[in-house]
């Protein structure tokens, strides 16, 4: 993007419940989430899905796109980062629930993290590029979600 061109805080939020899995956030928190890992590094805009699946799709989607044949909690598909963020998450509503009851977590902040998370790879963060990336990575996570309210995802 050019310096001289204004910079765009339109966040146009697709949310898509392709499950019946209980207890799915609602768009408005939704949005609140992908608003605050969006302005990180300042204000903004995106054009983003999220798109809650079962365990079958979330597996389909790993399996072909990562080479990996298991349901994740998240995944992450960055299309642009100028002059928004364009990208899609997914996240497997039942990986998700597993993981907070293990990790005795409230499912509402575990699905608040695994969003703030991906939308942190949208904009080409990448916890797999070495301890350093990783480190400033789930620093920004701390930080976003504090703000929101929510503890420490990685404390304990």
């Amino acid at each position: 993007m050019r310096p001289d061109m204004p910079v765009s805080r339109r966040l146009n939020l697709s949310v898509q419940y392709a499950c019946n899995a209980p207890d799915l956030p609602l768009r408005t928190e939704i949005r609140k989430w992908v608003r605050a890992a969006l302005d990180v590094e300042g204000p903004r805009g995106g054009q983003i899905t999220v798109r809650f699946v079962d365990e079958a799709e979330g597996q389909a989607l790993n399996r072909d796109y990562r080479g990996k044949d298991y349901a994740t909690n998240v995944l992450s598909f960055s299309y642009d980062t100028q002059p928004v963020v364009c990208g899609d998450l997914v996240i497997c509503a039942g990986v998700v629930a597993r993981e907070a009851a293990a990790q005795g977590k409230p499912l509402e902040a575990h699905h608040a993290h695994l969003v703030v998370h991906g939308i942190l790879h949208l904009q080409g963060y990448d916890h797999e590029d070495g301890e350093a990336e990783a480190q400033r990575m789930e620093d920004c996570e701390r930080r976003i979600m504090a703000i929101l309210g929510y503890p420490d995802p990685y404390a304990g």
